[in-house]
């Protein structure tokens, strides 16, 4: 019996959970199936059930910074392969990561457009199943700035080792330092573009005078939109503007 005879129009039988279960996560004679692979049920699980939602669009809420979540720990994993890559002097290999790793950050930025359908009412009642969660608390964000710091270490790193001065990387002189260069300043801009878009957001349901679940007034998260993954390297960036890092040089596309 299929499950849409199991559920008929008298809707759903008493089917024991585990047998459901069972069928849904069943592998093929050459493998898994996809639900077993992408485990999607344990991944439809993790939400809220409907009956402890405070608002209809928590599930909404809930679902967008679960799926952030996931990209920024690709992200954050990527960038720490590149680091990786940088520092076993492979630049090609490094900077399309890189460009792999500011596509994953675009993503987390256009997802948080679906959250403009929020009314600022809306948000209050969702507030109240946050108690003091905050974005400041996201683990996925935590690793890619912690990738983010070993990426300046690299880069300094493998300066010093060419014997580069930081302010004579331009793309006469040093050709695949200058396109690495440019990779991570369009890493640095698409971080700041998802904390300047966040920031925005907050202030559209909240407005600039409340304070976050967390107890940061919104008007501060206006300063972080300032802050830079690699300040060092904005300060060089005069020597960079020609370069493209939209590109991805091979492989890693």
């Amino acid at each position: 019996m299929t499950t849409i005879e199991a559920i008929g129009s008298d809707g759903p039988r008493s089917n024991p959970p585990n047998r459901v279960l069972q069928r849904r996560s069943s592998s093929t004679a050459d493998g898994p199936d996809y639900a077993t692979y992408v485990q999607t049920d344990a991944l439809l699980a993790l939400q809220r059930p409907a009956h402890q939602l405070v608002h209809r669009d928590e599930l909404l809420f809930q679902v967008t910074h679960q799926v952030s979540e996931l990209w920024l720990m690709l992200a954050g994993r990527e960038a720490a392969t590149a680091a990786d890559q940088i520092e076993q002097g492979d630049l090609d290999t490094a900077r399309d990561l890189l460009c792999r790793t500011s596509r994953l950050v675009e993503l987390v930025t256009d997802g948080l457009d679906v959250l403009q359908f929020l009314t600022p009412h809306d948000f209050a009642v969702i507030r109240t199943a946050l108690g003091r969660g905050s974005g400041a608390q996201s683990p996925g964000w935590r690793g890619l700035r912690s990738s983010g710091r070993r990426l300046a270490l690299a880069f300094d790193s493998i300066l010093l080792a060419r014997g580069v001065n930081a302010y004579d990387v331009h793309p006469a002189a040093t050709g695949q330092l200058c396109l690495l260069a440019a990779a991570l300043v369009d890493l640095d801009d698409r971080v700041a573009k998802w904390r300047s878009r966040h920031y925005r957001l907050a202030n559209d349901l909240l407005g600039t005078q409340a304070v976050g679940t967390h107890g940061m007034p919104v008007a501060a998260l206006a300063t972080l939109t300032n802050q830079r993954m690699f300040p060092n390297l904005r300060h060089r960036r005069s020597g960079l503007v020609t370069v493209s890092a939209s590109t991805p040089a091979a492989g890693y596309a």
